[in-house]
């Protein structure tokens, strides 16, 4: 009996020592992963506020190499695109696997439009892809050139001058242009821009899950979340629970709808998660059903056993 225990312990530790490689590299992608942020983003604050909570950690603990883009904080999907290619370039990696949350995923898809030969992958997550109604109604209630229009757009831009003071940047910022770029009308020519890869435009599924783009491969993912109100002490979900209702029961996150964010290969749908715990907000308080930060980890050892 005591051999029997013996060899049971024995055989629990080296099945322990011999799952620790394996655990140390299940988010190690060949190619190093980007989380882009979305509107009224930043990367962090001061190294003590991050957009994407306690993400890149969990991420590069099991061996992922990560890097968090900064863009404007308010501007067009274009220009922040434009942003993004341009520190890809300055980067210096071969490739790299873009993860962009509500506007990062337009973002990051029309960086991959301009620097096809930088992104081996775009992942969509609760992105912005087709427009939101939220943008649609406050586009339609602000009259262009208006006093209060003009207002909220000068409101807009301070804070993005104000981000660009705390995180040592020096990007453009432009109210009107990041409304604009969110509306459905806005994201249609962005889609039309970019060809409407990984995109549906007749269907609420999502599109093609890789394309050739100047003769380079690009896989496309997403994964999406319905839900609102997901913990009672989280003060981000009420407001959420109040712009979901402009979705008029479509299924949404607070701020997007399901059918929007699809995108490429739709890996989930998450009942659990609104707009910000996606981004594992406010400061991780979450549904007690859902850990937004699985997905992330999950994701990058798909990428990782295709060989990206």
């Amino acid at each position: 009996m005591k051999f029997y225990k013996n060899f049971c312990l024995a055989a629990a530790l080296s099945l322990s020592f011999a799952s620790a490689p394996l655990m140390a590299s299940y988010t190690q992608t060949q190619h190093p992963i980007v989380l882009v942020h979305g509107v009224m983003g930043f990367d962090d604050i001061g190294g003590l506020v991050n957009y994407f909570h306690t993400i890149p950690w969990h991420l590069e603990r099991s061996g992922a190499t990560v890097k968090v883009a900064n863009v404007s904080f308010v501007n067009s999907s274009q220009e922040r695109g434009q942003q993004l290619a341009n520190q890809l370039e300055n980067w210096g990696a071969e490739k790299y696997h873009l993860f962009g949350h509500s506007q990062g995923a337009p973002t990051s898809r029309y960086a991959a439009h301009l620097s096809p030969e930088r992104v081996a992958s775009v992942t969509s997550i609760n992105g912005v892809n087709k427009g939101s109604a939220v943008a649609d109604l406050l586009r339609g209630q602000l009259n262009p050139e208006s006093l209060p229009e003009n207002l909220l757009d000068q409101i807009a831009v301070s804070l993005g001058q104000l981000m660009n003071f705390f995180t040592g940047q020096s990007h453009t910022q432009d109210g009107i242009a990041a409304m604009e770029t969110l509306t459905t009308q806005g994201s249609l020519a962005l889609n039309d821009e970019t060809g409407w890869k990984g995109l549906n435009p007749n269907g609420c599924t999502g599109g093609a899950h890789q394309a050739t783009v100047a003769g380079h491969t690009q896989h496309y993912f997403s994964w999406t979340g319905r839900g609102t109100l997901t913990n009672l002490l989280d003060p981000s979900d009420g407001p959420l629970a109040i712009t979901g209702l402009v979705f008029a029961g479509e299924q949404n996150d607070g701020l997007v709808s399901v059918c929007s964010q699809k995108f490429g290969q739709v890996l989930a749908n998450y009942n659990h998660s609104n707009h910000l715990d996606a981004v594992n907000h406010l400061f991780g308080i979450r549904s007690l059903w859902h850990n937004p930060v699985t997905p992330y980890r999950t994701h990058a050892n798909r990428l990782k056993n295709l060989g990206l």
